[in-house]
């Protein structure tokens, strides 16, 4: 098993929806506390590349999704390009570059396709390419399951739609970006499941107790779903399932079965093997006209390498403008690395020698001595969600003289942010 840690949430809201930690309009990379918001989700990307690139855990976790589902469209592809290029300088330089120097950097396609992706920061060191492919927000789906497709084996339309829909995308991105995967998929093709839209919605698919009550699913719905699954997997080469595992509702029972993995594989709707995927979609009738050829450009997969100077000087940090914003970017608020510095406390188990885990403090690199963010002294800050000033500044707001920074660091917990663990059941390329 591999670990795919994805920052789920980031200060002010990368794209407004619910699972981003508030309801609200996007305010990181956009509006007045949208340079202020993006500095405080580089420096917890920085605590946490500083904890998972520890020796305990560099195999475990392979890949670090630095921010999950920005909105491009709203952020700007050139502002969330400046990000990302200093989120990789910086983690690189905690990593070093090259195979084995840190976990891969997950980028999400902002849902902008990935076409507008070609060619994306050539020569960084191993950025690889994040899509979340759902047929269940996309309305009603009424096509069933449980009946056998055109092929002749079971699951409906759904198999040859999902090879059809999402292998051609998967071959493009890994022949124009490079390395990428698809960090959610789920075993249903709509939006039945408690809460599965949010707390205050409802399914907009009729007859969810076909695919809710799974206790009393048929052979054939079962079969059906498993070779939806296995399209899936097989359409994705390398993929990520949302989710592992989901608890029992006040009723006692799970009650969005389709996304439990645990659930899947032990009722037979998830394969055992998920090697057994693979061929499935020409089993339903898929034809590849644009298959990948299975190589990598050197760099793309950590052979080091260099970004041109032409996008270092193209994306500078912080970029030149921010949308939505009532003053320039040399106006709006700012933060100060005078804090003392967070670090993450590493486990410890009843069972293990002292010896393996006395050198782990939850910092990786010691020369990485910067302080930890914290508002410039006497200057003012809009809430960070809604980012209104009650006097708009004319001049920017520098404070007294900065302090030192601190020498060393204290444990301290995060209070921003949300964590998200995806879970694979096989390694990824």
């Amino acid at each position: 098993m591999r670990v795919c840690v994805d920052l789920h949430s980031v200060p002010g809201s990368q794209n407004g929806y619910n699972h981003s930690g508030r309801l609200s309009t996007v305010n990181f990379l956009n509006g007045n506390m949208g340079l202020a918001n993006a500095e405080r989700t580089l420096y917890y990307i920085r605590v946490l590349t500083e904890f998972i690139s520890q020796p305990q855990y560099r195999n475990l976790i392979p890949i670090f999704g630095v921010i999950n589902e920005p909105l491009v469209g709203v952020v700007g592809m050139d502002q969330i390009t400046s990000f990302y290029l200093q989120t990789h300088d910086m983690m690189r330089a905690i990593t070093g570059y090259g195979e084995g120097h840190g976990p891969y950097i997950a980028i999400h396609d902002g849902f902008m396709g990935t076409a507008n992706w070609d060619g994306f920061l050539q020569g960084s060191d191993r950025i690889m390419m994040d899509k979340h492919n759902y047929f269940s927000f996309g309305g009603a789906q009424t096509s069933p399951l449980d009946v056998a497709g055109s092929s002749g084996l079971p699951g409906g339309i759904w198999p040859l739609t999902a090879c059809n829909v999402w292998g051609p995308g998967a071959n493009q991105s890994r022949q124009t970006f490079g390395v990428s995967f698809a960090g959610e998929f789920a075993a249903s093709p709509n939006d039945c499941g408690l809460f599965l839209r949010g707390p205050q919605a409802t399914s907009v698919t009729p007859n969810c107790d076909l695919y809710n009550n799974w206790q009393n699913y048929t052979s054939g719905m079962t079969q059906g779903i498993k070779t939806f699954v296995m399209a899936s997997m097989d359409a994705f080469g390398d993929w990520f399932f949302w989710t592992w595992k989901i608890g029992a509702a006040k009723s006692g029972e799970i009650e969005t079965p389709l996304w439990s993995y645990q659930l899947g594989y032990r009722n037979g709707w998830i394969p055992s093997d998920p090697r057994q995927a693979v061929g499935m979609c020409q089993s339903v009738g898929y034809s590849d006209s644009s298959p990948w050829d299975g190589t990598f450009l050197p760099w793309q997969t950590g052979t080091t390498s260099s970004i041109p100077a032409s996008s270092l000087s193209n994306y500078p940090w912080p970029p030149p403008t921010i949308s939505h914003a009532d003053v320039p970017v040399t106006l709006m608020p700012t933060y100060t690395d005078t804090a003392t510095v967070i670090t993450m406390p590493v486990p410890t188990y009843s069972s293990a020698p002292r010896s393996l885990t006395q050198s782990f403090n939850g910092w990786f690199d010691s020369s990485d001595t910067s302080g930890g963010i914290t508002t410039v002294a006497g200057c003012t800050y809009p809430d960070e969600y809604t980012g209104s000033f009650s006097v708009i500044p004319t001049a920017p707001c520098t404070g007294p003289t900065a302090g030192t920074v601190p020498s060393t660091t204290a444990i301290t917990k995060i209070s921003t942010g949300t964590l998200s663990i995806h879970t694979s059941a096989t390694p990824t390329a």
